[in-house]
């Protein structure tokens, strides 16, 4: 596994390390209905705790929890959302992704792309042979991308995260790496 956060380009976005430019990205999305409910994001909205937000992405490979990256305007690096690569469950072949757009950058195209940059990046890592995903049932631009980028829907997890003040179900989408096929 790369031992930094790689710069990942796939027009129209560019998967990067959050930089401290991003505090305004994430102070806006403080309001968002489920955003910070799903997330790390602050549901302050204050400067100082966006600030700890975009430090903690980058401390998040070092303790080993994965790779944190900012989905970006390819063009002028202005991050537009998240995304990550978790890697827990490395050392079974197994990690997951989740991610999140601000509202004023959604219906753009970004959410097929960025997930698909990074799919294709993991499933070239080695180690990597099993990426999941986890969608609200009633999330249509998180359902359409996941499909859209090859994952396949495995099923529902009832009760599967505290969200608000509320036990909430939760799809289960995957992707493999294809297996080559055995020589005779």
């Amino acid at each position: 596994m790369p031992d930094v956060v790689p710069r990942i380009h796939r027009h129209p976005v560019l998967l990067r390390p959050f930089e401290d430019v991003d505090v305004d990205l994430v102070r806006s999305v403080a309001a968002d209905p489920l955003i910070p409910l799903i997330t790390t994001v602050p549901m302050s909205g204050s400067r100082d705790d966006a600030i700890a937000y975009v430090h903690r992405q980058h401390d998040r490979l070092r303790d080993g929890q994965g790779y944190s990256f900012a989905i970006a305007d390819a063009e002028h690096g202005h991050a537009m959302g998240q995304i990550g690569l978790w890697i827990r469950d490395i050392e079974s072949g197994r990690t997951s992704t989740g991610y999140w757009v601000a509202p004023q950058f959604r219906r753009r195209g970004h959410l097929t792309v960025a997930p698909a940059a990074l799919t294709e990046w993991a499933l070239g890592l080695d180690e990597v042979h099993r990426i999941e995903l986890h969608v609200e049932p009633w999330n249509d631009g998180s359902r359409r991308a996941a499909g859209a980028c090859g994952y396949e829907r495995e099923g529902r997890l009832r009760s599967r995260q505290q969200i608000g003040d509320e036990r909430k179900d939760l799809d289960v989408w995957s992707i493999i790496r294809p297996q080559s096929e055995p020589v005779h």
